[in-house]
């Protein structure tokens, strides 16, 4: 007799945890990382489970999951997989709500030995009434319960959600999300999806008041259809985007090894994500990137046209290919546009026609100056100012990113933006020296703080803004 299953609100918000095969050394295991990762983060009631210690990282550990006095709704399972049903028992016998196996080693082997005892694993759950997340994935990451999996990953929480069927992923983006000023509502890796799926995930999420965003990485579904009229209700109310892996013949093989997922066909799920009004990105990097414009775009453009602002002829030439080569367009300013322009910046080594580039574009007056006047311009949507690609510009001399500079820089976006109310977008290379890497987190930092989109080049800003354009487009927004 099946047992009601607890709801994923009750999973994402646990009363304790329990984390089976923590050790003292640990070596860089799982289990011990997410023993030390829910300590940082303040969690209220953690239970190392190891039968060889009575104390692990000052917190009592016991020999099994059954003997813990206090109450555990949540489990971390980092034990071999052959010892996976003897432990479920256990947390039947407990009445936890869901045990996540970070445990590989199951029907993703290929092995039907390994998938039937995946099955034995799901009758164990639905006799017992409680969940499981995986097996073969990192977990939940949930900063308003304080339920992590990771150190050093931000614990504010905010709109975006994240669902993958990689662990590295989901450990990955909320961390490097984060830089880039992402904050979440939960971030869950459901590796091989033996119990919890995407369909089951995204219906969540799309009921979820905690999340207006929502990105995915997703190798393979089990059931087409309900996955195409899940995504098609969830992308009517909440924008989604989603990074296929495993669009060439070695990606499939790939990610059937890796999540035993069953992939569709490129071409299939292109349509897919046509058809319920999905951005489907290609990598992982432009997935930040995407979430980034939509998270911090405001307004979101209807229209395609970019002014690009910044000093330096070369980067200027390079970023009005980039614009132009994923379908943005860079229209050229009227001679009126351009003379009002040259009331505030010089003459000698200036581009005005748009590409907007003069040599002292890197001072927080000229930015101002320049923003106020493209930003007015009815067919400029957007504007992208551009830092860090080119000699005058370079990071390590510690200009850009002092206290005295960055202050006037974001004033003046700040006030460039609200006089005007077109979205202004900032492309900031990453420095390639250590002498420059402080600098420029510094100078990410601040704007990132002040609201406002940061790229990592003219391309991915290109790129990202390309498919939220025509998403908005599409939707009518």
């Amino acid at each position: 007799m099946e047992k009601a299953k607890p709801s994923l609100d009750e999973v994402f918000f646990p009363r304790g945890v329990a984390v089976v095969g923590v050790s003292p050394s640990g070596g860089g295991s799982f289990a011990t990382g997410v023993t030390l990762s829910l300590k940082e983060a303040g969690f209220p009631a953690i239970y190392p489970v190891n039968p060889k210690y009575t104390e692990l990282f000052g917190l009592p550990c016991y020999p099994s999951v059954r003997s813990i006095p206090g109450v555990v709704d949540h489990v971390v399972v980092s034990i071999p997989a052959e010892s996976a049903l003897a432990l479920l028992d256990d947390c039947a016998a407990k009445g936890v709500k869901s045990v996540h196996f970070f445990t590989a080693g199951f029907s993703e082997s290929g092995y039907e030995d390994r998938a039937e005892l995946e099955r034995a694993m799901l009758s164990k759950a639905k006799a017992g009434g409680f969940r499981i997340i995986g097996p073969n994935c990192i977990g939940l990451f949930v900063p308003r319960s304080r339920l992590v999996n990771s150190m050093g990953v931000p614990l504010e929480p905010g709109p975006v959600a994240f669902i993958s069927q990689s662990g590295g992923h989901a450990q990955n983006l909320p961390f490097y999300g984060g830089q880039r000023g992402l904050r979440f509502s939960k971030s869950v890796s459901y590796g091989n999806a033996l119990d919890v799926d995407e369909c089951e995930l995204l219906e969540y999420l799309l009921r979820d008041p905690d999340t207006e965003i929502i990105g995915a990485y997703i190798e393979g579904v089990k059931d087409g259809r309900h996955f195409l009229r899940v995504l098609e209700e969830v992308a009517s109310h909440k924008p989604v985007a989603i990074y296929k892996g495993g669009t060439t013949e070695a990606g499939l093989r790939a990610a059937h090894g890796h999540t035993a997922s069953l992939t569709s066909s490129v071409a299939v799920f292109e349509a897919l994500c046509r058809q319920t009004g999905t951005i489907q990105v290609d990598d992982a990097d432009e997935l930040v990137d995407v979430l980034v414009a939509l998270n911090f775009v405001r307004p979101l453009p209807q229209g395609t046209g970019v002014a690009v602002v910044g000093a330096g002829g070369g980067p200027s030439v390079s970023a009005s290919d980039e614009m132009e080569k994923v379908g943005l367009s860079v229209p050229r300013l009227s001679p009126e546009v351009q003379s009002e322009l040259k009331k505030y910046l010089p003459l000698a080594g200036s581009i005005f026609n748009n590409p907007v580039d003069t040599p002292n574009l890197a001072s927080p007056e000229a930015m101002l100056a320049a923003l106020r006047v493209v930003g007015r311009v009815p067919d400029i949507h957007m504007v992208v100012y551009h830092m860090g690609f080119h000699p005058i510009s370079r990071w390590g001399g510690g200009r850009f990113s002092s206290a005295d500079f960055l202050k006037s820089a974001t004033d003046a976006l700040r006030q460039a933006h609200e006089e005007t109310g077109t979205p202004i977008l900032l492309a900031l290379n990453p420095a390639t020296d250590l002498n420059g890497i402080n600098d420029f987190l510094a100078v990410q930092e601040v704007f990132v703080g002040a609201g406002f989109p940061v790229f990592h080049s003219l391309r991915q800003a290109a790129r990202a803004m390309a498919r939220v354009v025509a998403w908005n487009q599409k939707l009518g927004h």
